[in-house]
């Protein structure tokens, strides 16, 4: 269970650059690399010095051709080679070299693709278009995440995902670090629409967060300390860490009934749930995953569900009795006007809830419970409700204190307890709670705010956005740590920071002043992320699930396309962990398991912390597809998770 490795991380070698006589395949040690231009693979191009290319560049320019092969670059001073992947993640994968010597620029345009493409070389701040990636004739790439950059310090070499995986090989250092430097440059400006000048940064991330800006400049010290009690073995020393994984063992493999599944609902009692598009099937929680127990509820035509639109989400509350059913999506928007109450015993929509303020109707986006554990309070009577704009806690009881029923009002109204309807600007996306019920915001822009418990008023911490939206949120129970998704990236976010007095607080609970740790990112590879499939955005993003004091979430799980990829907390957390070695710019680990799945990945989550058994480090993984949910479990076995 896992990906195979594609063996994507190999360094390119002009030592390589032909095949055997008898065409066959090396080991992994004495990889091979043919040539796609070459019709003879015994031909060879031998390493090109600075010094050489500097030369070369002279005499062109001294006999002034005015023509040119499109095939030989005028601008030397940009000369790389391009390597193409093939094979993707089968034993037979490897790089073959696409050109030999060719060059890469930057350049604005506004199109990319068709005849009349309006390309121009621009450094001012207010010109039009954007920046691209060109590669001789062959790639012209907008900057952006969605290529999925990865960088190999030690080989001069980045890789990226352009209609499949490329790699460029530069021939001396300062080459490779200025193509960086002016990639992020690009990238900046691209995501911000300003010049990426310090003044400029400053303004978008703040004095602040000059962690984030010069990751180089951030005290990672936080990131050893968080969690030095936890993770201390018997003995003085801290425990080495982990960089091995265990190996994944599928338990069980359930057909849904009643249709696609459109969401899946944890307990962390006896059942788990289904929610797809006829109704909920009741699935029994076990030490190795989650099984049917043959018990399905399917909704009631007469019921005034059939007349709404399918319910996307399910919450569970009171103990796990109840189950709060949500059709985000009014005229096309990911808008809800009300909700349904299913009381799981009877099978039966008790309640059709409406969300008004103030005598006026309005929506909501997304739901959750007060708190991580919430829903296991079977008294449990209220939950959060957010929007673009807004941010609330619901009460199904009514003002009196007594809890509404279809008895008393066909269309009971949702009590507005406590919250904020901001004025404009803020493009709520997604959000989650802590143990304690302080609150964790993901943004449109990108930003995360952090609200106390007490108050959602004004945010105590404002992370600034790195340029993509924040689809999905999650915290640790104990608030030290925040995970956002995007689509093609993890942020993981530490809050925890000493104020004035020497205490060391979060940042729910007070301003983190200007010694913010630098965050973290988790990506793909750029072959993983080619061979994800159509749909390859991340989403859902979560730590494992406990809900008491003194234990540590220990993995995060995401899905992505087919595949759902799991990283190690601990590893990721560890700043001399490898893949953090030769990386300008904020940290990237790509050191994860894959789980892989034949149709695309609905959710991807871990079951509570109760049903990790002794010889396993952690609760069953949960995968659920539109037509059957895996139950998988991670052996006591260690062996190798490193970049997939």
């Amino acid at each position: 269970m896992g990906a195979s490795h594609s063996r994507e991380g190999l360094e390119l070698s002009d030592e390589s650059d032909f095949e055997d006589d008898e065409g066959s395949t090396r080991t992994e040690s004495e990889e091979q690399y043919e040539d796609a231009a070459e019709d003879h693979a015994s031909m060879r191009t031998p390493p090109v010095s600075n010094k050489t290319l500097d030369e070369l560049d002279s005499k062109l320019k001294a006999l002034k051709l005015k023509y040119g092969s499109p095939e030989t670059p005028m601008n030397l001073r940009n000369a790389v080679k391009l390597y193409l992947h093939v094979g993707g993640n089968t034993p037979k994968a490897k790089w073959i070299i696409s050109q030999k010597l060719t060059y890469y620029e930057f350049v604005k345009t506004l199109q990319i693709g068709g005849d009349d493409e309006d390309d121009y070389e621009s450094s001012s701040e207010g010109d039009e278009g954007f920046w691209v990636l060109k590669v001789g004739k062959k790639i012209k790439v907008r900057v952006s995440t969605d290529m999925q950059l990865k960088m190999f310090g030690d080989q001069r070499r980045v890789d990226f995902v352009d209609n499949g995986v490329w790699a460029l090989k530069f021939f001396v250092d300062d080459e490779y670090r200025n193509f960086i430097t002016k990639f992020q440059d690009c990238l900046f400006e691209n995501a911000y629409g300003m010049e990426a000048t310090e003044a400029n940064k400053v303004k978008i991330y703040g004095k602040e967060f000059i962690g984030w800006l010069k990751p180089e400049e951030s005290d990672d010290a936080m990131w050893e300390d968080a969690d030095s009690g936890v993770w201390k073995g018997s003995g003085k020393s801290p425990m080495t860490p982990v960089r091995d994984s265990q190996d994944l063992l599928e338990e069980f493999e359930e057909a849904a009934t009643g249709g696609g599944i459109q969401s899946l609902a944890l307990g962390a009692l006896d059942n788990s749930f289904l929610v797809n598009d006829s109704g909920v099937q009741v699935v029994k929680n076990f030490i190795h995953g989650i099984h049917g127990k043959g018990v399905y509820v399917k909704f009631d035509e007469k019921d005034k569900w059939s007349r709404g639109s399918t319910p996307k989400k399910g919450l569970l509350m009171r103990g796990e009795t109840n189950m709060m059913l949500m059709s985000p999506f009014k005229e096309g928007k990911p808008r809800s006007t009300g909700l349904h109450q299913l009381d799981i015993e009877t099978g039966k929509v008790v309640t059709e809830w409406k969300f008004e303020k103030d005598g006026t109707d309005i929506t909501m986006k997304d739901i959750t419970n007060d708190t991580k554990g919430s829903q296991l309070d079977p008294s449990e009577s209220t939950f959060l409700g957010l929007d673009d704009n807004r941010l609330c806690q619901w009460d199904m009881r009514d003002k009196k204190g007594i809890v509404q029923t279809l008895a008393n009002t066909s269309s009971p109204v949702l009590n507005w307890t406590q919250g904020h309807q901001f004025s404009r600007g803020t493009n709520f996306q997604c959000f989650a709670t802590t143990g304690d019920g302080s609150i964790v915001v993901g943004s449109l822009d990108g930003k995360i705010r952090l609200y106390s418990k007490t108050s959602m008023r004004q945010a105590k911490t404002a992370f600034p956005g790195l340029g993509s939206p924040i689809t999905h949120v999650d915290v640790t129970y104990d608030g030290k740590w925040i995970l956002g998704t995007t689509d093609t990236y993890l942020i993981l976010i530490c809050t925890l920071f000493t104020d004035k007095d020497g205490k060391t607080k979060t940042g729910f609970t007070g301003r983190m002043g200007n010694k913010i740790p630098a965050p973290r990112l988790l990506k793909l590879t750029p072959v993983d992320a080619h061979m994800a499939g159509a749909n390859n955005k991340f989403h859902g993003g979560h730590f494992s699930w406990v809900t008491e004091s003194g234990k540590q979430e220990r993995h995060l799980v995401a899905a992505v396309g087919k595949f759902s990829v799991i990283w190690n907390f601990q590893q990721v957390k560890d700043s001399a962990h490898r893949c953090y070695q030769n990386q300008q710019g904020l940290k990237s680990c790509y050191c994860y398991k894959i789980v892989p799945k034949d149709e695309s990945i609905i959710e991807s989550r871990f079951m509570h912390d109760k049903y990790a058994v002794s010889d396993s480090p952690e609760a069953p993984l949960v995968v659920a597809t539109p037509m059957k949910v895996t139950s998988i479990s991670m052996s006591g076995k260690k062996r190798g998770l490193g970049t997939s």
